[in-house]
């Protein structure tokens, strides 16, 4: 199935709706996107899990290797791996049953997304979650 983007208003709704994050790929880099985004979304409230198996800690706050790690509801997902790690990453979403699931802007698998939707995870492909959060708030 193709690729069906969320409406602005979903968006908005999951965003407002969402207190916990797990970032998939967070890396401990400053320098890096997903840092900073990371940051940002940390700054406005959000309870932020780094997700890295090579980082002890990012953002003040202890890394886990895996979703499976993570003791507690996750709202959303957010991935910043390539897109041809999105199924391996939607795989453990559903296992843990994570309320969505978000590929940051540029990332997008049809593989991954007919998973994802098949077991009724929202899911948010090829936008900035900074970005949309800004529009929001």
């Amino acid at each position: 199935m193709a690729i069906q983007y969320p409406s602005n208003e979903e968006v908005k709704q999951l965003l407002q709706e969402s207190k916990r994050i797990a970032v998939v790929g967070l890396s401990a880099n400053p320098e890096r996107t997903s840092y900073m985004v990371s940051e940002a979304m940390q700054k406005a409230g959000y309870e932020i899990i780094p997700v890295n198996p090579t980082a002890d800690e990012v953002l003040g706050v202890k890394a886990v290797k895996s979703l499976k790690e993570i003791e507690g509801d996750i709202d959303i997902v957010n991935v910043f791996r390539r897109s041809e790690f999105l199924p391996e990453v939607a795989r453990e979403t559903i296992e843990v049953g994570a309320k969505s699931f978000w590929a940051q802007l540029g990332l997008e698998n049809e593989e991954a997304y007919d998973m994802l939707t098949e077991k009724g995870i929202q899911t948010v492909m090829n936008r900035c979650i900074k970005v949309e959060h800004a529009k929001w708030k």
